[in-house]
């Protein structure tokens, strides 16, 4: 090797996308850091190496082949449980902080700085930080653009001859003029942080505290930024994009933005209502734009009564309503010719116009599809088109490029043939309610600083409901009212669940017999079996949760409030 070669900095890029976790745009960050350091006026003290889906054999042989001075991983990260690598079939394998230490321990003298790109991954940063002088780590999870900006930002610093603690600060400043609310994930250790006159590791910037996720499959989601609690959203309705309130509940999410990548691809929703069928349904939307694709955005709550009793009418406003949505000329009328079934009309749009026009792949997100279950007929005829298109992505050219996202809070009681239903068929999700570190997470969020009695007291109310819990928290949060007051009064009209528990007096009361399911379920200190289409319609508003084949109140919030109003005793 040449004098000149030896005099530059090496810095290796480490790449991990396992199969089985949410794809990253790792090729277009390495390119744009490649760019910038050619463009850069210290170009010739850098040379850039790189290694692709690595395994932890892989990563230690890297290291001991290239000597570099900076070694840069970029992918999926889990907190405690440790960074994802990848096995020998591509699947995940997780490597734990004490691992990587004592690899980088083996290195201290040639490695000067080490950049972990990957969600949740200050775990490892603080432990490898014992050994290497510098290293930067994310303390939740960081945004796919948002760990972009920061590689490139910091890499331009580097290229211009700065120190590795200003092109840290450059990094972050990147994220921030990006319009990214993230500029406080990345994170940056110092192993004189370790020192024993100071033995406490002080953050260069100021960080909330993170509940790290179990799971990779929340890996840079859309921006997840600090909130202040002024700021907070109002809990009703969907969880905006950029929100820092949505909570990932994985797998769920990491399996919907797999799924969403294959061609002709089908995604179920179901749960019942206000569990964030909604929210989950624009962050695939968002996953799917990332990647690419042009996307619409469809509630059949929007469409006129009248359309949904005329499946003409239906298709019509189908296909008008997304074509809107892309911004195109709407050529319904020159497609909707006589002579053909409205069905085939309907195909034809999309086959020779909408998929001709767009080059992209497409998705469509449909919401609120059970509104059209109502209709039995036409709700027949409209799904069973649903599904043949999804059989004609397997094979057609065309129709791989469409893909399908389908929510729905009702069971499914009309009558579908079994071929003709997209309801058995493609990747089913059912929300479920969020769990104690979910629950954890939610409070942080909203920088409430509980003990574990407090937080297992909102628990024991209204256990893991979205909305529920976000009410609470938002209303805690902003001092309208304290724990204590919102435990006595939240199970009566009187507290902030007031419309909400008298919207569904109102519809149990309606029906005798789901009036009198309720009232033995709440009656009763043990399971109940009830006939299904009860205890289905039931668990679709939301007020039980399942147990095998029987059911219980989903929370005491309801089993409080129904035992006072349809007087049980």
């Amino acid at each position: 090797m040449n004098s000149p070669a030896r005099k530059k900095k090496r810095i290796l890029f480490l790449a991990a996308n396992p199969k089985n976790s949410t794809p990253l745009r790792l090729g277009q960050e390495v390119q744009e850091i490649g760019d910038g350091l050619q463009r850069s006026k210290k170009r010739d003290k850098f040379q850039l190496e790189q290694e692709w889906a690595v395994t932890p054999t892989d990563m230690r042989r890297a290291v001991l082949d290239y000597n570099p001075q900076i070694v840069h991983f970029s992918g999926h990260g889990a907190g405690e449980d440790g960074l994802a690598l990848e096995d020998e079939n591509g699947q995940i394998k997780l490597v734990s902080a004490k691992a990587l230490a004592a690899l980088f321990e083996l290195f201290m003298d040639q490695v000067e700085c080490v950049v972990l790109n990957a969600c949740y991954s200050e775990v490892q940063a603080n432990a490898i930080a014992h050994y290497i002088p510098y290293v930067i780590g994310m303390n939740k999870a960081v945004g796919d653009n948002a760990a972009r900006e920061f590689a490139v930002g910091f890499y331009d610093a580097l290229g211009a001859g700065k120190t590795i603690e200003f092109a840290y600060k450059l990094g972050c400043v990147s994220i921030s003029m990006a319009g990214i609310s993230e500029e406080l994930t990345p994170v940056l250790r110092k192993k004189s942080d370790f020192s024993s006159s100071n033995p406490v590791i002080q953050p260069i910037e100021p960080t909330k505290p993170e509940i790290p996720p179990v799971s990779v499959g929340n890996m840079r989601s859309p921006a997840a930024p600090t909130v202040s609690p002024i700021n907070l959203d109002n809990p009703e309705g969907s969880v905006s994009l950029d929100s820092p309130l949505y909570i990932d509940r994985p797998p769920i999410e990491s399996d919907c933005y797999q799924a969403i990548a294959k061609p002709g691809a089908l995604i179920r929703i179901k749960s019942p209502r206000q569990m964030g069928k909604t929210s989950l349904l624009q962050h695939i939307l968002y996953q799917a734009r990332e990647q690419g694709h042009q996307t619409a955005y469809l509630n059949f709550q929007s469409a006129d009564g009248s359309f949904l009793t005329n499946l003409e009418q239906l298709l019509q406003w189908f296909c008008g309503e997304i074509t809107n949505e892309l911004n195109l000329e709407d050529r319904v009328a020159d497609y909707w010719k006589q002579g053909m079934g409205s069905k085939q009309k309907c195909g034809n749009y999309f086959q020779r116009y909408l998929l001709t026009t767009i080059t992209t792949p497409l998705t469509l997100g449909l919401d609120e599809v059970d509104r059209v279950f109502q209709y039995p007929q036409v709700a027949q005829e409209f799904f069973g088109l649903l599904r043949a298109w999804h059989e004609k992505g397997k094979n057609e050219p065309a129709w791989k490029k469409l893909r399908l996202v389908i929510s729905h809070s009702k069971e499914v009681y009309i009558p579908l043939n079994i071929n003709q239903s997209p309801f058995n068929v493609g990747l089913p999700i059912e929300l479920p309610e969020f769990n104690h570190q979910q629950i954890v997470e939610l409070v942080q969020k909203h920088q409430l600083n509980w003990s574990v009695t407090q937080i297992e007291q909102l628990i024991g109310m209204v256990d893991g409901h979205p909305y529920l819990l976000r009410k609470a928290l938002y209303e805690i949060a902003r001092g309208y009212l304290t724990l204590e007051e919102f435990l006595q009064i939240a199970p009566t009209e009187e507290g902030i669940y007031g419309d909400h528990l008298r919207h569904h007096l109102i519809n149990l009361t309606a029906d005798p017999n789901l009036e009198a399911a309720m009232k033995q379920v709440i009656a009763s200190s043990t399971p109940v079996r009830l006939e299904a289409n009860l205890a289905f319609k039931l668990r679709s508003m939301g007020l039980v949760e399942l147990r095998g084949n029987d059911v219980i109140p989903l929370c005491n919030l309801y089993l409080l409030y129904f035992k006072d109003r349809l007087g049980v005793r």
